[in-house]
């Protein structure tokens, strides 16, 4: 993607034989967007433009507008995933879905991914991702759902926390070769601190709405993981989509394939 460019720098950096005619293509396939019915603007060109899917999130859309949504984004890009789906939505998207559209539904990420072509092109890098207790795992696997789309491989270690902090040593073994990590964690939300003191890669803190009474719903955990001691990033209460996506970034290393 050419940086800051316009349509018209692009043709005119390709006129001028400034750019390839393969660099322009992919520039203006990154400035796509679709409406519909005036109600939203798909980002079809974000794949291209930001290296990863375009995701919409079906938690306060009502269902027939999130099947509209969904069955147009696969239309223009041949994938599609939909996060935080109810019964409701998934409903909806079944009563729908055209034949050559393939659907696949991620119970344990509360996701669903409609297709029309290949699943995503592996590309370099490997996410970790691990959670405090079984409670924090939906979180977790939205996280995993994403790194995978983005051409990640990903391992994961579920139910490690602190409370039987033995458990974690032994996980951390098969683990250690990735190139980043994602630690979810509700309720004190210690983990991500812990981990990031025994491993020399970037770690990302998911805090959970997990927990209850004072400071319940993730603001304990987000609050613990921002005063961590040890070196982490931390992501919004719950984000698992954006935790997924910048571990795959992180893992992906930089380079432009």
């Amino acid at each position: 993607m050419l940086p800051n460019a316009t349509i018209r720098d692009i043709l005119r950096m390709y006129r001028n034989g400034e750019v390839s005619e393969d660099e322009a293509a992919s520039a203006l396939e990154g400035l796509r967007i679709e409406v519909i019915d005036g109600m939203a603007r798909i980002d079809a060109g974000r794949s291209v433009r930001c290296g990863m899917p375009e995701v919409v999130l079906a938690e306060g859309k009502e269902p027939e507008a999130f099947a509209e949504i969904m069955l147009a984004q696969v239309k223009t890009a041949g994938r599609c995933v939909g996060t935080r789906v109810s019964a409701e939505h998934l409903k909806a998207l079944r009563a729908r879905l055209p034949p050559d559209v393939r659907m696949e539904h991620r119970e344990a990420a509360r996701a669903v991914i409609l297709s029309t072509g290949e699943n995503p092109a592996p590309r370099r890098g490997v996410v970790a991702i691990l959670t405090a207790g079984t409670s924090d795992i939906p979180v977790a696997e939205e996280a995993r759902l994403i790194a995978e789309e983005m051409g990640c491989e990903v391992r994961t270690a579920y139910d490690v926390g602190v409370a039987g902090i033995h458990r974690l040593f032994s996980a951390l073994r098969d683990l250690i070769p990735a190139d980043v990590f994602v630690v979810a964690a509700g309720r004190e939300g210690t983990l991500p601190a812990i981990v990031a003191g025994l491993v020399d890669r970037p770690v990302i803190g998911v805090p959970v709405s997990t927990g209850y009474g004072y400071m319940g719903g993730g603001e304990a955990a987000l609050a613990s993981m921002l005063q961590a001691c040890s070196v982490l990033a931390v992501v919004n209460i719950d984000a698992g989509f954006t935790a997924g996506a910048f571990a795959a970034q992180v893992a992906h290393g930089g380079c432009r394939e």
